[in-house]
């Protein structure tokens, strides 16, 4: 059986009274497009958290090709290789598209400029940020210096899917990736995932939009109650059984796929 990229055992996560992760299992597979979908208030958002830095879980264990880890914070799982696109996609409008796709991990120049007086090399960043949005085919956006704040959001959304797939060496993780865009731009967002996907990089989307996941996802993590419910394979199932699953209308019998 092949090993999973990230796994995780027995995740508990508390809030007061409230338990957000009640010993939460999940295994993302190399080279795949996982989608993570629940009602809300299940607990995807906590998981996700956990996953990649920004909650840490009461219990459990996570594991990243097969070792265990302990992420104390968002940039521990980045230094991992984890790289997340929030919701919000945590972007400073007034900046260029080339200091967002640094932010964070600008680049210094060699020697004492750099060292001593801290100075950036812009030039290379320049040249990183326009070489990642052409692999991508982003490169409708043609000056790298605009900041931005004067992109549409489809533009915006790839600019952050294009950090995250410059950065993250072995997961990434997209929250919403879709939510806030038209059809042409979500369609655009959707190749963007599958242009990610097929240079071996292994995804995890979240959304609540069960037309993008059936269309992109290799296989379903349903999450109820603050826990996985099961892993269905979208080719073996329906979009109603899925909504069904999630909100309890229906209980699945073998629906966890082998991996």
């Amino acid at each position: 059986m092949t090993q999973p990229v990230l796994q995780a055992r027995g995740l508990v996560k508390r809030y007061g009274r409230v338990t957000a992760l009640d010993h939460c299992d999940f295994e993302l597979m190399p080279g795949e497009i996982l989608a993570v979908i629940g009602d809300n208030g299940a607990g995807k958002s906590t998981l996700i958290k956990a996953l990649s830095g920004a909650i840490i879980p009461d219990a459990g264990e996570i594991k990243l090709d097969g070792k265990p880890v302990a992420f104390q914070s968002p940039n521990d799982a980045r230094g991992y290789g984890i790289e997340t696109v929030y919701q919000t996609l945590a972007m400073s409008p007034a900046l260029s598209i080339a200091d967002n796709m640094f932010m964070g991990r600008e680049i210094r120049m060699d020697g004492i400029m750099g060292k001593l007086f801290r100075k950036l090399d812009k030039k290379a960043m320049e040249e990183f940020s326009r070489q990642k949005l052409a692999e991508l085919g982003l490169m409708t956006i043609q000056n790298i210096h605009q900041p931005v704040e004067t992109l549409s959001g489809g533009q915006r959304q790839g600019v952050a899917v294009a950090r995250a797939a410059a950065f993250g060496s072995k997961v990434v993780i997209l929250d919403e990736p879709t939510a806030a865009l038209g059809v042409k731009e979500s369609r655009r967002v959707l190749d963007l995932i599958q242009e990610v996907r097929s240079r071996g990089i292994p995804i995890i989307l979240i959304s609540h939009n069960m037309p993008h996941v059936f269309e992109v996802a290799d296989r379903v993590h349903i999450h109820r109650l603050g826990k996985r419910l099961c892993v269905i394979d979208p080719k073996n199932h329906t979009m109603s059984d899925a909504v069904a699953y999630m909100t309890g209308a229906a209980v699945p019998e073998d629906a966890l796929e082998p991996a």
